[in-house]
């Protein structure tokens, strides 16, 4: 690996546990207004002051969040997007550059690919385009990769998780983000087919803290490297302490009940 873009990793994952707690803040060219992401100062300022490693977002927002003070956080750029107003929301299409990202001051790019979308093909070569240029530019590459399209029946399937986390690492990327499977034993064999760290999405908002936690120490059992968890995370009554649960559970390994008696103190 070149020097260059292990030290942009170390930004991003934990040096002594080699695990990482992302915060993707990118929804709103997706969504449009999110609760939780209306002052973006406010929500990178606390994801810091929690012990998150990293925040993720539009190239647009940097100027909106940086950090003046207080404790450092990295920053990771999406390059892709797609709008709920669409018909063709699953289409990711390339909004941003490596360049961009560099001159932003970027650890690390991000971009999402949906395999089993009509337009997959598109997005894969989007992913080898990109890919080869954060070559280039020793720059890390972050590949969110899901199953969503007609053909797919169920975007959780185990097998078409790992398919997801096999395209992603033989695409190039450093890290893989995927769906959790739902159980440590399918996950390990997502975790298994990787040589670069797997990290889990947090899908839609889940009312219970402990199914949360649950949830991250059962991938990190399976052999995982941490979460990308965003609306459980920012829109949450209690981000702060959540992301300090967290970070209990996946730098310090903690137990779910200590975390959650953490919560409640």
């Amino acid at each position: 690996m070149y020097l260059g873009k292990q030290v942009r990793l170390e930004r991003i994952l934990n040096r002594t546990t080699g695990r990482t707690i992302i915060v993707p803040m990118d929804h709103g060219v997706t969504m449009g207004l999110v609760d939780g992401l209306i002052d973006m100062r406010e929500a990178v300022n606390d994801m810091a002051k929690a012990g998150a490693d990293a925040v993720l977002m539009h190239k647009g927002l940097v100027r909106c969040s940086h950090r003046s003070a207080g404790k450092d956080i990295g920053l990771i750029i999406h390059l892709s997007a797609s709008t709920a107003l669409s018909p063709h929301g699953n289409t990711k299409t390339l909004v941003g550059t490596v360049e961009e990202g560099l001159k932003h001051g970027a650890d690390a790019v991000s971009i999402h690919i949906n395999l089993g979308d009509p337009n997959e093909r598109d997005m894969l070569r989007d992913f080898g385009k990109i890919s080869e240029a954060c070559d280039n530019w020793h720059m890390p590459l972050i590949a969110m990769v899901y199953a969503r399209g007609p053909a797919v029946a169920n975007s959780f399937d185990p097998k078409a998780i790992a398919h997801c986390a096999r395209v992603g690492v033989e695409l190039g990327a450093d890290i893989v983000k995927v769906s959790y499977t739902g159980d440590i034993e399918s996950f390990s064999d997502v975790v298994s087919c990787c040589c670069v760290p797997v990290v889990i999405a947090g899908g839609e908002r889940m009312d219970s803290d402990r199914e949360i936690l649950q949830m991250v120490a059962a991938s990190l059992t399976a052999g995982g490297s941490g979460i990308s968890m965003g609306r459980n995370v920012f829109q949450h009554p209690r981000r702060v302490k959540l992301v300090k649960a967290l970070r209990m559970i996946v730098h310090e390994n903690a137990t779910v009940d200590q975390a959650l008696a953490s919560m409640e103190e």
